[in-house]
């Protein structure tokens, strides 16, 4: 059965063709005005109180927000008071601007002028709405009726400004932007401003919202362009844009609306908001610095201040939100964990201040992040991504043949119980498959000289409860002890690979042994730790044996039919 599509209405786009837009690039941050306290506090279940108001103010100050909607002080007592608060206590820095929403009613705004009174500078943010569909639905006026409302409500304005101590700036949003017709929103704004008298030196703001998100991002484009081009008090304003996510294309339409002329952006710091939220602040002004850009707020703690965020609104952040979920760095696949360990290595190693990491657009530790929370492990992991948390968590540096036989048994472990390992998870199962077999050979000292070119060992063995010294020539200790066992416990061992290095530095350094050796027809891996490096290396080889019997232990009981 079809979608009912015949109920609704394409949008209208802009007859643009010289548009200019597509080709100019964001080099600069906007000005950023965060509206949590109001836009973002009235789409919370639970409101906040003035207690979490403050702590969220505490943290915009922090990040170097330099305006902030602190409420709706004429619909609210709470924000009412909030306000009063800030002003009385002078908790508002040079540097920071307050601004304060009103509806274009007159005993609104009188109430909101009260709020105000005593602020250095405050911005009242004036809005009606203009669509089509709320001047019918809602206000029952035409567009003269709609526009005499918000010239008369200026007007107001401009007077208890002019009695006011206060610095202050107008805001003037015709909300419903996107479905107001082009035309008519530069009527309205032209009047508007006619009655207010902005100019370069004293310029006002000309907010228009994407209240409801219902076109593309270049629509909204072409519509910021062609205001900008007709509007004729352009220098005596600020361009400012509002977009809610509806579509899911908020920041998309920030970006693209700062390409056609905006100035500045109006959002919330991780997108909370009415419906699907207001524009992601955060991630904007990330998405700048990731092309090199100061986006002019310190993001340096961003978990900090995501969990004051999700404590003051009692909402989560969900774990794959950009930049500041708790899984975006975090890689689980077998092939991005490869590439991002070669490239935190080649990174590392080419001492260069530009950063370039496969999958990871931005250095985590630039907004506070951890680099061994990159890389995770569960059944989709890899041996890059085994072998990252090996050696990043427990100074492991394993050899590729052991990673790629690690990583069949970490998955193996994975799919059995579902889930993730973590990284004392990893190691447990390290230990299981490798260090903890200790039997039937026990390496209990030895003793190592060096004379005429060769080695000489004598190895003193535990073997089945019982200490047994075994005694071989070779070139090289471990030669000697292989020599040493295959003469004496009748074993065929060959050794095929071999690495070692220091696990930490100073002089009770351990070090880390690795042996892949053919023991009786079976190849497997030894590995041995130890702070004597030839310890170690005996160690290994024994490990390799000891691995190779449980081994053929394990197919044997799996064979054995009673």
């Amino acid at each position: 059965m079809p979608m009912p599509h015949w109920k609704y209405r394409p949008y209208a786009t802009v007859d643009l063709p010289d548009r200019t837009w597509p080709d100019r690039v964001v080099d600069r941050a906007p000005i950023w005005c965060s509206t949590d306290l109001r836009d973002g506090n009235q789409a919370l279940v639970n409101p906040m109180d003035g207690g979490r108001k403050r702590r969220f103010f505490d943290l915009l100050l922090a990040l170097g927000v330099p305006e902030i909607e602190v409420g709706f002080p004429s619909a609210s007592k709470t924000d009412f008071d909030f306000v009063r608060l800030l002003i009385e206590g002078e908790l508002i820095p040079d540097g920071t601007t307050i601004a304060v929403l009103t509806q274009a009613r007159p005993e609104l705004i009188e109430r909101t002028f009260e709020s105000i009174a005593g602020a250095e500078r405050a911005i009242v943010h004036l809005y009606n709405s203009t669509s089509v569909t709320q001047r019918r639905v809602v206000f029952r006026l035409d567009k003269d009726g709609i526009t005499d409302l918000a010239v008369r409500a200026t007007r107001l304005c401009r007077t208890l400004a002019g009695k006011s101590s206060t610095d202050v700036v107008l805001q003037y949003s015709p909300e419903s932007f996107h479905h107001t017709e082009l035309d008519y929103a530069l009527e309205i704004c032209e009047a508007v401003a006619d009655e207010w008298g902005p100019t370069p030196e004293a310029k006002m703001i000309v907010n228009l919202p994407t209240t409801v998100e219902q076109f593309p991002p270049n629509v909204y484009a072409d519509r910021i362009e062609w205001f900008g081009r007709h509007f004729t008090k352009r220098d005596a304003a600020i361009l400012s844009v509002h977009p809610h996510n509806d579509r899911g294309t908020a920041v998309a339409t920030a970006e693209l609306g700062l390409m056609a002329g905006a100035e500045r952006v109006e959002g919330t710091l991780f997108g909370n908001g009415e419906r699907t939220g207001n524009v992601d602040l955060v991630t904007i002004a990330l998405n700048l610095l990731t092309q090199g850009v100061d986006p002019l707020l310190d993001l340096s703690a961003l978990d900090e201040a995501r969990t004051i965020v999700e404590e003051c609104n009692e909402l989560p952040v969900h774990p794959r939100h950009p930049y500041v979920g708790e899984l975006v760095y975090t890689a689980f696949s077998g092939s991005h964990q490869d590439a991002i360990k070669k490239g935190m290595h080649a990174q590392e190693r080419s001492g260069s201040d530009v950063w370039d990491v496969p999958y990871l657009p931005i250095d985590p530790k630039d907004v506070g992040r951890d680099y061994e929370a990159i890389i995770r492990v569960n059944s989709q992991s890899g041996k890059g991504g085994v072998a990252y948390l090996m050696q990043v968590d427990h100074r492991l540096e394993l050899p590729r043949g052991l990673q790629v036989e690690f990583a069949q048994k970490v998955q193996g472990v994975a799919d059995a119980r579902g889930g993730e390992l973590t990284s004392e998870e990893l190691m447990d199962a390290f230990r299981a498959q490798y260090l903890d077999h200790t039997a039937p050979f026990e390496l209990v000292g030895h003793a190592h000289s060096s004379e005429g070119g060769a080695d000489r060992i004598a190895a003193n063995l535990l073997v089945g409860g019982a200490e047994r010294v075994v005694e071989g020539e070779g070139n090289g200790p471990i030669d000697a002890l292989v020599s040493a066992l295959g003469s004496e416990l009748q074993a065929e061992i060959h050794v095929l690979d071999y690495h070692e290095h220091a696990m930490s530095r100073g002089e009770d350094a351990t070090a880390a042994a690795y042996v892949e050796a053919d023991v009786d027809g079976d190849v497997v891996w030894g590995v041995g730790i130890h702070s004597s490096i030839v310890t170690a290396s005996l160690r290994a080889v024994l490990n390799a044996v000891n691995r190779a019997h449980a081994l053929r232990a394990a197919q044997a009981a799996a064979f054995d039919v009673p």
